[in-house]
């Protein structure tokens, strides 16, 4: 499964193009915060545009990592990374 991060302090935002190319795509107003990750036309556009894609205060990046994992995505200032899923108690 390919999953697009923000691997920058800032946060995840796609740029003009990228929201256009999107949009002509999908139909669907591309709004960052709402994006889903492992959207493959995301993940392709982020890979065809390569820096292009990266919005104001972002760099990003296609992440590869097995299908069967449970994961969300972390950060830390807007630097973010994929996690696995664990079940916590307490």
């Amino acid at each position: 499964m390919k999953i697009v991060i923000n691997t920058c302090f800032g946060g995840f935002n796609i740029s003009k193009e990228a929201k256009v190319l999107y949009e002509t795509i999908t139909s669907i107003e591309a709004i960052s915060h709402e994006m889903q990750r492992d959207d493959p036309v995301l993940v392709k556009i982020v890979e065809d545009l390569g820096a292009e894609a990266n919005g104001g205060y972002a760099k990003l990046k296609v992440v590869e990592i097995p299908d069967d994992v449970d994961w969300f995505i972390d950060a830390y200032d807007g630097k973010e990374w994929v996690a696995e899923k664990h079940r916590t108690w307490s």
